[in-house]
């Protein structure tokens, strides 16, 4: 199949992976307390509101980034890239717990609902692997374990959003603990909900903009520089991708959305988990999972390791670890830089 985006030149390509990045952080800030007064409006909460539409938001430039390379033929590109974000961004829950002086981040943002899309990620993760065992085949060019991913998702956000109801478990509060109790703030409060959703969605799709750019440059990194499509995917790609995540929760940390931040990162995550869907759609010519590689394999069974180390720090809820973060804070810096070194090998 040809190319569907030209290739730029190495310069141009640089230039726009950069300039694009910084679009997606700039773009990301504004999400923070657009999503912040959204979630109290409309009752969601932080936790539930923050791993679907936050998430969505803020994943859009690594949907659109899959998407793109997966249509110009670029199938290792596309996958490394989905699980590069969901390794780079939970690293980054370790990133805002050192701006969150009180106590560990997870201690203070513990809550069914985040746990419970700890959960959901790590099936979504599961599913993805398990499919690579499975028979190649498509029916209208998609996987049936995509299939299979959507319906798991869909059924885990409905289970999360029943649990929050009807609660069968519930952290224990301490002085530290950070209820999500709605506070509008400032300019936001006087402003109508529909012109709230109006301006999160013009963000959100600015920022998904700067996906297909992305995408687009990471193609013209690849072809001039030789550089492994993993390497370029998982770190490079995965980082620009993660970088949403990363500084809309830092800036809810600030904002004492403790709750908010860590939905965020687990939500996007988990939306990222189906970027591989969208990637196994837009590839022609057989299954997305079946196209990956050694490199991308081994960076989606480190996503499961991290998250199942982050469900754990909320679990334990150790109020204070090493080094101004908890031990699982430590677990997962330690990770991502051993991803990225044997990456880069």
């Amino acid at each position: 199949m040809p190319d569907l985006t030209p290739q730029w030149p190495l310069a141009w390509s640089i230039a726009v992976f950069v300039t694009a990045g910084a679009l997606t952080v700039v773009g990301s800030v504004r999400l923070v307390s657009l999503g912040d007064t959204l979630a109290d409006r409309t009752g969601w909460g932080e936790a539930v509101f923050g791993a679907v539409f936050f998430g969505l938001a803020t994943s859009l430039s690594g949907i659109v980034m899959t998407a793109v390379t997966a249509a110009s033929d670029q199938p290792q590109l596309a996958y490394s890239n989905a699980v590069g974000g969901i390794a780079a961004q939970t690293a980054a829950v370790a990133v805002a717990d050192m701006f969150y002086r009180r106590v560990n981040l997870e201690h203070a943002s513990a809550s069914l609902s985040n746990i419970l899309f700890g959960c959901l990620l790590i099936a979504l993760l599961a599913l993805a692997l398990l499919a690579t065992y499975t028979p190649d085949v498509t029916v209208a060019g998609v996987h049936p374990a995509s299939l299979v991913m959507i319906g798991c998702y869909l059924g885990g956000i409905r289970l999360v959003r029943t649990a929050g109801a009807r609660p069968m478990w519930d952290a224990v509060e301490t002085r530290e603990t950070r209820r999500d109790v709605p506070q509008p703030r400032g300019v936001s409060k006087r402003k109508s909900t529909s012109t709230l959703w109006t301006r999160f969605l013009t963000v959100g799709l600015i920022v998904g903009t700067g996906g297909w750019a992305i995408g687009t440059a990471a193609e013209g990194i690849v072809a001039a520089t030789g550089l492994k499509a993993g390497f370029v995917g998982g770190v490079l790609m995965g980082l620009v991708n993660a970088l949403p995540e990363m500084v809309t929760a830092v800036a809810a940390v600030r904002r004492g959305a403790v709750t908010l931040a860590v939905a965020a990162i687990i939500g996007g995550n988990c939306l990222d988990a189906l970027n591989l869907v969208i990637g196994d759609m837009a590839l022609r010519g057989g299954s997305l999972f079946h196209a990956a590689q050694t490199d991308e394999l081994f960076v989606t069974a480190s996503g499961l390791f991290m998250t199942a180390v982050l469900l754990g720090g909320m679990l334990i809820r150790q109020p204070r670890g090493w080094g101004r973060v908890g031990f699982e804070g430590v677990l997962l810096l330690g990770s991502y830089i051993a991803i990225v070194a044997v990456l880069a090998t």
